[in-house]
């Protein structure tokens, strides 16, 4: 009973269209078929068909083979052509069942002759979105399983990071120290010639290109040490309106060479939140620098906040690139970056989705290429905790 209970509460939302150039044979089943509760659309012919289809996609489609204008298999193949997932169910005369036999090779689910038996055609449209029920299920455990597979790759990765990340970090930090003073005494040295020195200006650039990889590199080092260190909490009342206008102030100069309006929007009640102000500073940081970079001259950048005494919400948009479809699972990957070399490391995404984590809150990003990103950062009030510090 609660199987059949199940199957009568399903099938009142299947998308039915009922395609059949007779009148009063399609109105007899709609009214029959409104008792059990399932609302069919209908089509004189197949061109209202396709069009009908067109504008709402259906799940199953009853289809008369003998029309005028097109007929039923013309019809089904261009829906299966088209909508490959709707399954089609044909009604042939008596006298023409090798026409439901060309409608199966041609991709129907089956089919009925005329007249047709009201419970046998209710049972055929039963099973055919069972098909269509199972196959979005396969599908959805398919994607499960992919995105789990993809996650447990991304915690391997992580996984090593964590364990090398301090080490070769120190370890790295020692020879910058003395690439970096071998570039500052040429500099002295250089400084010292004279502006006729030969190839002067070849020297210079050299000496850019030294010091401007020994600051990426330790820029880099810092991020996979502030990844994994396990510094004290430090809690303190924080308005999070405050904290977004000063960081926009910091980078209101990078902002500025390309033209780009920085803006907030909050509301003037926005309770204040007991938090970390150090990390969620980096946050801002990460998030309206990366929208710095991604959105060209005269752009848009903006903040908008919400939230209560329980947590806050920021929003970072800006009218910039966007990201593909295909990388927004993959941008809070370690060292996964779409900047061209030299103009990022790949670990600031990553280091935010750490630091977000560790406050307990999320962090969501949506996106469409050519129109701009947003990323959500949900970060709870953490007030319970302040009395341990």
């Amino acid at each position: 009973m609660e199987t059949l209970r199940r199957e009568t509460e399903q099938i009142k939302t299947v998308r039915l269209l009922l395609v059949d150039d007779e009148e009063d044979f399609r109105q007899t089943l709609v009214k029959r078929l409104n008792r059990r509760g399932i609302m069919a659309n209908q089509a004189a012919n197949g061109e209202a068909c396709l069009a009908l289809l067109s504008e709402h996609p259906m799940d199953v489609v009853v289809l008369d083979v003998k029309m005028p204008g097109m007929n039923g298999i013309d019809v089904l193949q261009r829906i299966k052509q088209t909508w490959r997932s709707t399954e089609v169910i044909l009604l042939t005369g008596h006298a023409a069942t090798q026409d439901g036999v060309e409608g199966i090779k041609a991709g129907a689910f089956d089919y009925l002759s005329k007249p047709v038996e009201f419970e046998h055609l209710l049972g055929k449209i039963i099973q055919a979105y069972d098909k269509i029920l199972g196959g979005r299920e396969k599908q959805q455990a398919s994607e499960y399983r992919a995105r789990i597979a993809q996650q447990m790759i991304a915690t391997e990765r992580l996984a090593a990071l964590g364990t090398l990340a301090a080490g070769v970090a120190h370890e790295i930090n020692n020879p910058l120290a003395i690439i970096n003073e071998a570039a500052g005494y040429m500099r002295l040295l250089l400084d010292k010639q004279g502006p006729d020195m030969p190839a002067r200006e070849a020297f210079q650039r050299a000496l850019d290109k030294i010091e401007n990889s020994v600051k990426r590199a330790r820029a880099i080092t810092h991020q996979l040490l502030g990844s994994v260190r396990k510094s004290e909490s430090v809690l303190a009342e924080v308005h999070i309106a405050e904290l977004v206008s000063e960081t926009m102030q910091m980078l209101a100069n990078e902002a500025r060479d390309k033209n780009i309006t920085l803006s907030r929007q909050a509301p003037a009640d926005l309770p204040p939140i007991w938090v970390e102000p150090n990390q969620v500073r980096q946050i801002l940081i990460n998030l309206l620098s990366n929208a710095i970079h991604a959105t060209p001259a005269h752009g848009r950048i903006w903040a908008t906040l919400a939230g209560s005494a329980a947590d806050v919400s920021i929003e970072i948009g800006d009218t910039g690139t966007g990201i593909p479809r295909e990388n927004l699972e993959k941008i809070f990957e370690p060292f996964f970056s779409t900047k061209t070399p030299g103009q990022g490391t790949g670990l600031g995404l990553y280091v935010t989705r750490q630091i977000v984590e560790k406050l307990g809150g999320t962090i969501e990003v949506r996106s469409r290429v050519g129109q701009g990103s947003q990323f959500t950062v949900r970060i709870p009030n953490q007030a319970g905790r302040q009395s341990g510090h």
